[in-house]
């Protein structure tokens, strides 16, 4: 799965029936969870637009 040049590996734990996706190449822990695909695609997409509204702002504080 892929958004904004990020890229996830997923996975579906039959423990608790969801799908579990972690960003790779980044520093950071992005983790993101699903019941279903369109539930996994929408939490990773707000994980990915989250990481990078943050990622901004500690970039404008620098600049101060």
């Amino acid at each position: 799965m892929s958004y904004r040049g990020y890229t996830a590996r997923i996975e579906f734990d039959e423990r608790d029936a969801i799908f579990v996706g972690r960003v790779l190449g980044v520093k950071a822990i992005i983790g993101f969870h699903g019941e279903t695909v369109a539930e996994l695609r929408a939490d990773f997409e707000a994980a990915i637009d989250f990481s990078v509204a943050m990622r901004q702002t500690r970039i404008k504080q620098r600049r101060r």
